[in-house]
């Protein structure tokens, strides 16, 4: 069992072939609140380490994959029960070593027990294939089928990584992969803790977790025995993760981030209940999630109304720690973003946009910690980089726009196409702009990952991606696809004559 040690905090091992593995080397993780507290450790996995977690998963791999899908699902559905026994303490350390406040960390976990399960509802069609029977001049019957890849590797990152592990792990599990976890160095614990308990209930070799420093993890890509890569992660990441992976030709599935449109058309709902929601699109999470909503373009006609309901509900927020009860908006996970923010506000203001900033920074402890105040930049320069780069943080422009047409072409002259929305109370008009936007995923009168249609393909376009997760879609993409061609003779004899 993924272990706690009350007097030093948290301390979690790797879990290569069924056991777990202490580390003499270890990774110290920083509480984002209170600059000098140390959560716990992780183990910090050696070269050696990572390759005998590669020889595990390699190991346990033929008999894995030589179960039905079926008989998979039913091994996967004992592994996740009881899981949310400890989710109360999985969510306090979640809290304390990513600094989101501590419902979202009960909710990231909960959101892992969901994609989970929904994932194994998908059991039936894992296998199903087709049979492609003789053609003019084609005198053979083929099928086409599906198998799996091999040793799989899934790397998540800091700001929801318990819930973004759901949506390709039991993937590749239920699609007859083993697996190797590698949870984001700035915030291993509570997802090493996770997924040991699951993996404890798999035969060993099954499922691995390793956690350590980036120059020991290159055996997680270019081993001639991972058959793919699972990376989540920024753009520059995934840029990275292809470089590594094409040593080996390594196949890869990579979502990335956004610069996620949000688009108010002139009759768009705009009241309590719409307001909400787009709240939440851009500021849950600290504005820390890939699929928030990054830019907000807004008939002009309607802007005010749009600003107003936004002010309304930052005046509001109340920054602190995560775990403290009142709490609305946590700090910024690292101390590089922090300063990436304050800079692109920085840049806003000299360049004379209307910058509203809103909630006090805390005082005492906390006074050090990595907190920004939230912020609405209205109507600015398109060429700032609060526009043009993803803010990862909470500050979003507002950009009025006078036509549809140009609030198309605003909303995808970006480098990203990860997610979108239109807002409008004509359903003929969110098909319309929704069919043009250049994004993987489309919201209509909402937007954010707590609308999220969990059994729908999921994934961007342009450098917010490659490949799809969740539904069978995310199952296909831990799949190879297999044809068997079958002479027939009456066909072939057809064709002789």
């Amino acid at each position: 069992m993924a272990r706690t040690v009350t007097a030093a905090g948290v301390r979690t091992g790797l879990f290569i072939g069924g056991e777990e593995r202490l580390t003499a080397d270890t990774l110290r993780i920083a509480d984002p609140g209170k600059p000098g507290v140390i959560v716990g450790e992780a183990a910090a996995a050696s070269a050696e380490d990572v390759a005998d977690a590669v020889a595990a998963a390699n190991a346990a791999f033929p008999a894995w994959s030589a179960l039905s899908a079926q008989e998979r699902a039913a091994k996967m559905a004992e592994a996740i029960a009881g899981i949310a026994d400890d989710r109360d303490e999985d969510a306090a350390i979640l809290s304390q070593e990513n600094g989101k406040i501590r419902m979202e960390g009960w909710i990231d976990a909960l959101v892992f027990e969901i994609r989970w399960n929904l994932a194994l509802m998908l059991a039936d069609e894992v296998d199903k294939g087709k049979v492609l029977d003789p053609a003019p001049g084609i005198p053979v019957s083929t099928e086409v089928a599906y198998q799996p890849l091999g040793v799989v590797t899934v790397i998540v990152p800091f700001n929801w990584p318990i819930a973004i592990l759901g949506a390709a792990l039991p993937h590749a599990l239920l699609a007859g992969n083993t697996a190797i976890v590698k949870p984001p160095p700035s915030a291993p614990l509570a997802t090493t803790r996770v997924v040991q308990r699951v993996a404890e209930k798999l035969p060993p070799g099954v499922l691995n977790v390793v956690t350590g420093k980036d120059e020991n993890m290159s055996g997680l890509i270019q081993n001639t025995d991972i058959a793919k890569v699972c990376f989540t992660g920024s753009v520059g990441g995934g840029k990275r993760m292809m470089e590594m992976a094409s040593k080996t030709l390594t196949r890869v599935t990579l979502e990335l981030g956004g610069n996620d449109a949000a688009v108010f058309l002139e009759d768009a709902v705009i009241d309590d209940t719409h307001l909400d929601r787009l709240y939440a699109a851009i500021f849950d999470t600290t504005g820390q999630i890939c699929m928030n909503a990054k830019r907000v373009f807004v008939h002009r006609s309607r802007i005010d109304e749009l600003v107003d309901g936004l002010d309304a509900r930052l005046k509001k927020v109340v920054l602190g720690y995560g775990l403290d009860e009142g709490t609305t908006m946590g700090p910024l996970h690292q101390p590089a973003q922090k300063a990436f923010v304050d800079e692109i506000i920085q840049e806003a203001k000299d360049a004379g946009a209307d910058v509203r900033e809103y909630g006090r920074l805390p005082r005492g402890e906390l006074k050090k910690g990595n907190f920004v105040r939230p912020a609405l930049v209205i109507d600015p320069d398109l060429d700032l980089r609060v526009v043009t780069q993803e803010q990862f943080g909470p500050v979003i422009p507002i950009i009025p726009f006078d036509t549809e047409g140009e609030a198309v072409a605003l909303a995808n002259d970006t480098w990203g196409g990860l997610c979108g929305s239109v807002w409008t109370g004509d359903p003929g008009a969110a098909h319309r702009v929704g069919s043009q936007l250049v994004c993987g995923y489309v919201w209509v009168n909402d937007h954010g990952a707590t609308r999220l249609d969990l059994r729908a393909p999921f994934g961007g376009m342009k450098q917010s991606g490659i490949g799809r997760e969740q539904g069978i879609e995310g199952v296909r993409a831990f799949q190879d696809t297999r044809a068997i061609a079958t002479i027939d003779p009456e066909a072939l004899a057809a064709l002789a004559h």
